[in-house]
């Protein structure tokens, strides 16, 4: 498929509904929303609906100051349109803002079906929840990342459900790993229905700041056409996308931006460009790139899954904040999508600064040298003793970084003692607090271990590399000095816990 094609020339999605569970089935149509549709009618006379009249709301106009979007300290007053935003919606969101995401969408991702819809969420996390009430049932497993994000799973251990987890490398998740999981499902697994679902954050994957490359995307999309299942991609870093760390160079002034088209051509593709099934839910945020208070975003899917995500929309949460809503169209009607997109190309290079100083507060209080000849992973070492090692991310906002515990003096002594069950998690606690004491903080790795049921907690049970622990380091909204200080603290840390002060001497 080129890019001239256009949207005549595409197929339209395959028919998705035996993938609908259960409850959402047994979902019908709001009445309230239908009438609300038909008050819209030209000189209707409504005496059925009770919305508050519009003459009663407080607010009249509301005025906000807002960045242009590429001008450094250039500020511009919008007046947001609050008529139509205040009251109640249908549930899908302002038909404006809608239209102004779907042109979006073409124009980024360029789906590669034609039927796909637009429905506004409040949020991610709210519209994952949403995912999950609509294809999964009660004990069904879930395909993931081999780490993935906590509050995905928050949500849906409480149901029964349980993760699949996939193996990683510094592509993403491994396609043949993904095929033989699926291939061997029923021996691994006898008598658990093979997953239909694969929950996916494909740019900066939190927590391993891992960006799936073009090649990899299209082999899992392919593995999931042969098994029929439906791939949720989880993308709010997606234009938070960076070239490879160079360790060499010295940015005066940060990287020279370019044209819009030249930074679409530098981001690698959504899950969407080779969506041509319309088996992709994709969940669309503005969190990182306006702000996460607005609790705004969108699905774009096919309309067999719109329909039915539109009818919980209907009766659990209804339209997101209708000032967000507001604040949001008004801004994208002066920015434009030209602006927009300038306004993301800024963002990305501003935190690609950001994850450049990390790494170089790293290498000023630790030695790093290249994992092995060909791998883009670092190993951190004090007194020649490697600590951790990471692969510089390409996208996102976190560093993943690997321990290794086999030299650390406490992490000795507790794997020979039979009382503890984890001495990897044990330390992995110890060393948390003792970060915390001296005022750094990490998040620990535990966060993020995908949920296999009570009996594969330990670091044994799951299969995990052992003598290693995992710490997730943010860059976003630390300055270059602050991380100079916190690395510095830890290296503290570390070198008391790992006794290196008594190697040395």
């Amino acid at each position: 498929m080129t890019q001239s094609q256009s949207t005549n020339e595409l197929p339209t999605a395959v028919d998705f509904s035996h993938h609908i569970n259960l409850r959402s089935r047994a979902r019908h149509p709001s009445p309230l929303k239908d009438i609300i549709r038909f008050m819209a009618v030209e000189d209707m006379v409504s005496l059925a609906g009770g919305l508050p009249h519009p003459s009663f709301f407080p607010f009249h106009t509301v005025t906000v100051t807002a960045s242009a979007p590429t001008a450094e300290n250039s500020l511009c007053s919008l007046e947001l349109p609050l008529e139509g935003f205040l009251q109640y919606g249908s549930g899908s969101g302002n038909a404006e803002l809608r239209a102004w995401c779907r042109e979006f969408t073409q124009r980024v991702h360029r789906p590669a079906y034609a039927d796909w819809e637009v429905l506004l969420h409040p949020g991610n996390t709210n519209a994952w929840g949403k995912v999950v009430g609509l294809l999964c049932e009660p004990d069904d497993y879930i395909l993931c990342e081999s780490y993935t994000y906590p509050s995905a799973q928050a949500f849906w251990i409480p149901l029964g459900n349980k993760a699949a987890p996939v193996p990683s490398d510094a592509e993403g998740m491994r396609a043949d790993a993904l095929a033989q999981t699926l291939r061997e499902w029923d021996d691994s697994h006898p008598g658990a229905r093979q997953p239909r679902v694969l929950y996916l954050v494909s740019v900066g994957s939190n927590p391993s700041g891992v960006t799936m490359s073009t090649k990899r995307r299209q082999d899992i999309y392919d593995v999931c056409v042969e098994h029929d299942v439906i791939i949720v991609e989880d993308d709010p870093y997606f234009f938070l996308q960076y070239p490879e760390y160079d360790a060499g160079q010295v940015a005066m002034d940060g990287p020279e931006l370019v044209g819009n088209d030249e930074f679409l051509r530098s981001l690698t593709p959504s899950m969407l460009h080779f969506d041509h099934q319309g088996r992709v839910i994709r969940l669309e945020s503005f969190s990182k790139t306006l702000a996460p208070g607005l609790r705004l975003g969108y699905f774009v899917a096919n309309p067999v899954f719109t329909e039915r995500l539109l009818r919980a929309t209907e009766v659990e949460t209804q339209d997101p904040s209708g000032l967000s809503q507001a604040l949001t169209f008004r801004l994208m009607q002066s920015w434009g999508i030209a602006g927009y997109l300038g306004w993301l190309q800024g963002l990305s290079v501003e935190y690609r600064c950001r994850r450049d100083s990390m790494i170089d507060a790293i290498s000023q209080h630790f030695r790093l040298e290249n994992a092995a000849e060909g791998s883009r992973a670092l190993v951190a070492h004090l007194s020649d003793v490697p600590i951790f090692s990471f692969v510089p991310p390409t996208g996102g906002m976190f560093i993943w970084a690997c321990f290794y515990l086999s030299q650390n003096s406490a992490f000795r002594q507790l794997r020979h003692d039979e009382n503890v069950v984890d001495p990897e998690q044990t330390v992995a606690d110890q060393l948390w607090r003792q970060f915390a004491e001296a005022k750094v903080l990490l998040t620990p790795g535990s966060y993020y271990h995908p949920w296999e049921g009570p009996d594969k907690i330990t670091t044994n049970a799951r299969g995990a590399t052992p003598s290693t622990t995992n710490f997730r380091f943010s860059f976003s909204m630390t300055t270059k000095e602050e991380m100079e200080c916190g690395i510095a603290r830890m290296a503290r840390v570390i070198r008391a816990s790992w006794k290196l002060d008594q190697l040395v001497g």
